[in-house]
């Protein structure tokens, strides 16, 4: 294992759950990414979570004591907009499931967001963690699944952490509920574990895939990403899996670690046998 380390340039990280839970931030988040910084390692921060717009991110970031800019920050909102624009470009009026912020975000790029209406047709339906989900919506997000439009979810999660005495249900439970009503799937699922979340950072960095590490603490998402991506994966034990779960998964994670403060130690470790 020092030998892949050794070979790491750049890591890809999950947030929520990762660095920080709900509000707060770990204790080994700020000294994990100074020791990144001091071995030339670069960061991505990577969410699932489309609640939140980037700019709303980064001021999250910045009030836990971290320090981001834009081109640090990638979300499954752009995820879902680059592949509306790529692979969908008739698509451009949208019913959406959303909180304010994404819907902000799908505006900007230029969609069109109707209305409650049943006279107002769209031409897809798009559903994310939507923590301002109303019955009403949903109902009228089913009718429009039934008639046949082609819908897309902004990632898989079934649940997104958090540090209150509460579970937050997350997209993929809202679209459990969806295809229990319909009888469809969503015709993608964009967001971890889709490998563009990751070629994007390849590409970018002019990057081998065995030259990134993906950390995060979801087996189906994180780790599965990671694999298909030829990534590194690790995975962390400060949210939703367990090591238990872990040891029962398919794909293994390459790497299994109780928090990111511990690969630190075994990058700067990795770093010291290669080098002797």
């Amino acid at each position: 294992m020092n030998e892949r380390l050794s070979r790491i340039r750049h890591v890809a990280l999950d947030m929520d759950g990762t660095i920080y839970r709900g509000g707060t931030m770990f204790a080994a988040t700020g000294p994990f990414l100074a020791l990144l910084g001091r071995l030339g390692i670069g960061y991505t921060f990577l969410t699932n979570n489309p609640s939140k717009s980037v700019t709303d991110y980064l001021l999250h970031l910045e009030r836990l004591g971290v320090h981001a800019t834009a081109e640090q920050l990638y979300t499954s909102t752009q995820a879902t907009i680059e592949y509306l624009r790529e692979s969908q470009p008739r698509v451009h009026r949208l019913f959406v499931l959303g909180t304010p912020s994404m819907c902000e975000e799908f505006a900007r790029a230029g969609f069109t967001l109707l209305p409650d209406s049943p006279l107002d047709a769209p031409d897809a339906v798009v559903v994310g963690f939507d923590t301002t989900l109303g019955y009403a919506r949903l109902c009228r997000a089913a009718w429009w699944i039934k008639t046949g439009k082609p819908y897309f979810a902004t990632n898989p999660d079934r649940v997104c952490p958090t540090d209150e005495p509460t579970v937050l249900v997350d997209c993929g439970s809202i679209c459990a509920a969806l295809r229990e009503a319909t009888g469809c799937a969503p015709t993608a699922v964009l967001g971890k574990p889709d490998p563009a979340m990751l070629r994007g950072i390849l590409h970018k960095h002019d990057l081998k895939p065995q030259q990134l590490a993906m950390v995060g603490d979801r087996l189906y998402t994180d780790v599965a990403m990671a694999h298909r991506a030829g990534a590194l994966g690790v995975l962390v034990l400060t949210g939703e899996a367990t090591s238990e779960e872990a040891a029962r998964h398919t794909p293994q994670p390459d790497l299994i670690v109780a928090d990111i403060a511990e690969l630190g130690e075994k990058l700067w470790t990795a770093r010291e046998v290669s080098s002797t």
